[in-house]
């Protein structure tokens, strides 16, 4: 072997050690000695800058001990995730069902492998506004005409009987930073808000909440988000894809028994600037959600919403049949029992 290859070897095993030492830390354990190395040690994660989304990024770590060398976080500025998995420019994500469906319908080769957590969406209001069914005829922001806050909203004007497309004014802010600005300036009477966004609008005391998907049924009963991935890479790649969902899983479960550590941690990689405002975020979500509720019970029951109103022309089964592969996460259920 030459120096460089030494160098190489030796600068590789400090940092799988320090990727051990790391996930050790966090109470993470090492991946399963019998199975297969995974086909690709590379994995693109679209990253949002949402605090609900911590079990992806104390994943990292994890990533590498179970055989990832290269990973990367690919930023947006608008809620539209599924859209860098169907242009090959991530391999997973974090995507919400009212999100997905839209895609699925379209047919792009996406397809949801896990369930991820529950609430974390938060409906603000100005003084306009006392119920969803006051949205008619009111101004709406969202980050794209084509963004989770855009099928959310709709879902939930679908579900009290209004028409999202007819009785609502959309205003298209282009990015996150946008929303926030034309919320607190005015210019909308609703936002749908996620960490830390509902906390920046309590800190300056704009608006208030008329809905909580942590708390308010139906809401609560379902998904926010899911763990959703190239089809491509699923098929190419089976093993690197159990590998993934069984970091961002544990990860999870971090989440929901040590919120402390993972604040502790969100804050220490920079993810965070507030440990207070990350660990708040991180104890009220359910992050124990994934081992009990079917995520395809979420899938259906927005998909319905939004068929109702034509915003996706197949039936919820039918996306259901084709944009669903739960073999990883029904394995993970039976390995990472508690």
């Amino acid at each position: 072997m030459t120096e460089g290859h030494s160098g190489a070897a030796r600068r590789k095993f400090i940092a799988d050690t320090a990727a051990l030492g790391a996930a050790s830390l966090l109470g993470f354990g090492g991946p399963v000695s019998a199975e297969s190395s995974p086909e690709t040690d590379r994995i693109r994660i679209v990253k949002a800058p949402a605090i609900c989304l911590a079990p992806l990024y104390l994943a990292e770590e994890l990533l590498r001990v179970e055989g990832f060398t290269d990973i990367k976080y690919v930023t947006i500025e608008q809620n539209k995730d599924p859209e860098l998995l169907a242009k090959n420019l991530a391999d997973v994500s974090a995507c919400a069902p009212p999100n997905l469906l839209p895609y699925l319908d379209a047919g792009y080769p996406l397809v949801a492998v896990a369930a991820l957590h529950g609430g974390c969406y938060e409906l603000f209001v100005n003084e306009r506004v006392r119920t969803v069914r006051e949205l008619k005829g009111k101004r709406v922001v969202v980050s794209a005409m084509d963004a989770l806050e855009y099928y959310y909203v709709a879902a939930m004007a679908a579900y009290v009987g209004m028409d999202p497309r007819k009785d609502i004014e959309w205003i298209d802010a282009k990015s996150f930073d946008g929303m926030l600005e034309v919320f607190i300036d005015g210019k909308a009477d609703a936002m749908l808000a996620f960490p830390p966004q509902p906390q920046v609008l309590r800190a300056k005391k704009v608006g208030r909440v008329i809905v909580n998907t942590t708390f308010d049924r139906p809401w609560n009963r379902y998904f926010c988000c899911m763990i959703a991935a190239r089809k491509e890479f699923v098929a190419a790649n089976p093993i690197a894809t159990k590998r993934t969902v069984r970091a961002i899983l544990k990860a999870t479960d971090i989440c929901a028994r040590q919120p402390e550590r993972a604040a502790r941690h969100m804050v220490e990689r920079g993810y965070v600037p507030s440990y207070d405002v990350g660990f708040e975020v991180v104890k009220s979500l359910s992050y124990d959600r994934w081992r009990t509720y079917d995520p395809e019970d979420s899938l259906r029951f927005f998909g319905l919403r939004l068929h109702e109103t034509g915003l996706i022309k197949a039936r919820p089964q039918q996306l259901i049949a084709h944009g669903t592969d739960w073999r990883f996460l029904n394995e993970l259920k039976r390995e990472l029992k508690t």
